[in-house]
């Protein structure tokens, strides 16, 4: 019991430093210009949604799939449960209000994609010795869950400020489903890795482009000036 609980820590830990990872970069560069409270309060309940998701996943797809290397098709049915409530979630009158669908999408992703990787990263040290093939799979995981399901849900986000409805609930569940599938295939098939990242550095080049869809008109002004006076320092000092 004790030395789980000690596994739970190092799991929770490694996975709270890829959630912070997730943070940088997109949501960094636009600091200060969009709903940054609303987007706090995501990490909270993409926390409580990431916990129960990534129960049942851990409960009914991943144990199932170490045991006899056969991924269930059940990830289709709590996929599409998980895409329905972020819908629900980013239909909320806060967030449609400020037009933040896609930052908030991105904050309730990363939390998300943060448990399940905890349930993940916790089962490889239950289950296998220290390697360093196992410390770069659960490096991997730590970085790779919660960014992959921060793009999804800012998608998500920007395709609800697009118009769209249940098309983009649809997608959603494809793509969750396909990152749950290819997360614990990765774990036993190294190799899925080479296939995983590629696309997930492709959607990111988009991120930018979606984030900046939920940052206010006047906003964007300043922001453009800010960036331009940055860039100017940054030529002169160099001269």
């Amino acid at each position: 019991m004790a030395s789980d609980l000690v596994l739970f820590q190092v799991a929770s830990i490694t996975a709270l430093v890829g959630m912070g990872l997730g943070w940088r970069g997109v949501m960094t560069r636009y600091s200060g210009f969009y709903d940054l409270p609303t987007a706090w309060s995501m990490m909270f309940w993409g926390i409580l949604l990431g916990g129960f998701y990534g129960s049942i996943a851990d409960r009914v797809l991943l144990i199932p799939y170490i045991e006899s290397q056969n991924l269930p098709f059940r990830n289709v049915t709590i996929s599409l449960l998980l895409a329905v409530i972020v819908h629900l979630i980013l239909r909320m009158k806060k967030v449609r209000r400020t037009g933040s669908q896609p930052t908030t999408g991105w904050a309730l992703g990363l939390a998300v994609g943060g448990m399940v990787a905890m349930f993940v990263i916790f089962r490889l040290l239950q289950l296998n010795p220290i390697s360093l093939e196992l410390i770069s799979t659960i490096v991997l995981v730590a970085i790779i869950s919660p960014r992959s399901h921060a793009l999804i849900f800012c998608a998500h986000g920007y395709g609800m400020l697009s118009g769209k409805r249940w098309s983009i609930v649809i997608k959603t569940f494809v793509w969750s489903a396909l990152i749950i599938t290819s997360l614990y295939s990765a774990i036993i098939y190294p190799l899925v890795w080479i296939f995983l990242i590629p696309p997930i550095l492709l959607a990111e080049k988009k991120a930018h482009d979606w984030v900046w869809a939920a940052v206010p008109r006047p906003a964007r002004r300043r922001l453009r000036r800010i960036w331009s006076d940055a860039s100017r320092t940054k030529h002169a000092e160099e001269e």
